[in-house]
């Protein structure tokens, strides 16, 4: 057994703004989730997301299902998409090879049987996956940056330049209804996601890479009027509930992919929030 999920349980807002600061790490920041040779995810109640990483570094680990899910495979009743954060690896798909380059995504749909990631010739093969319930299935996709949707966001001057690659969203690939992303701050930016939002037809999860040791993110999260904060660094991840906003600022400009599943596919359905209405 070389798979490990833990489950965390939904919060309501009532209650999370007498959290403490340990009591938030608990229940939302991912610390870890790159182990040699194992994966490791957090099965969340919040729509039913996984949020999980996967290090196959010196040998192949095929996704096996667990005890949360009552299955006889991960992807009996559900899909998953996969961002590899690492170097070049290869993963099978019911025997089929698929080559998942640095910042790629390969999404799998309901029902395929063995999935086995293998380990890196060139470096550690780090790969980032959301899975989420499916009701149909949908073929296996890879996407990389030239077939993604790409979105230009922000100014210099308000120090959010980015740029947004929707990888996994039904403009580029059928799911059910995960949605996958990845945003890129340009040098010289920190903010992402602003103006902040919430959507509460669907939940999301924000997982940061590409921060230089020493660097941070401060992550905001919490009602728009009652906001709260946790400081995140290189290769953690964080589960944002469907009534939070969902916004960070950095020490440096960084990257992280987002994920969201939930009632609907429309990428645009949020409630913006302007930033002098934020407390």
């Amino acid at each position: 057994m070389h798979t490990f999920i833990h489950t965390r349980y939904s919060n309501h807002p009532s209650d999370v703004k007498q959290y403490d600061t340990q009591q938030l790490r608990e229940h939302f920041v991912i610390e870890s989730l790159f182990s040699a040779d194992e994966i490791h995810g957090v099965y969340s109640l919040n729509d039913r997301l996984i949020v999980g990483g996967i290090f196959p570094q010196s040998k192949s680990l095929e996704l096996e299902t667990v005890d949360q899910l009552k299955s006889t495979s991960f992807l009996e009743r559900r899909e998953i998409g996969i961002i590899n954060v690492g170097a070049s690896c290869t993963i099978d798909v019911n025997g089929e090879s698929f080559t998942l380059n640095h910042k790629e995504a390969l999404y799998i749909g309901k029902g395929a049987e063995k999935v086995v990631f293998h380990p890196s010739e060139s470096g550690d093969a780090l790969l980032y996956f959301n899975s989420a319930p499916a009701h149909t299935s949908f073929p296996t996709t890879k996407v990389d940056k030239s077939n993604a949707e790409i979105v230009e966001l922000g100014s210099a001057e308000n120090s959010n330049a980015r740029t947004i690659y929707k990888l996994i969203v039904n403009s580029v690939v059928s799911t059910c209804q995960l949605q996958m992303g990845m945003t890129e701050l340009k040098t010289g930016s920190v903010w992402n996601t602003m103006p902040a939002h919430t959507h509460d037809r669907r939940m999301e999860a924000y997982f940061y890479f590409d921060l230089q040791a020493g660097q941070t993110v401060c992550h905001f999260m919490g009602k728009p009027q009652e906001t709260r904060h946790m400081w995140l660094t290189n290769h953690q991840a964080i589960i944002c509930p469907p009534w939070s906003i969902h916004s960070g600022a950095g020490t440096s400009n960084y990257t992280f992919i987002w994920g969201m599943a939930g009632e609907n596919l429309n990428y645009g359905d949020m409630d913006i929030v302007s930033p002098d209405q934020l407390r």
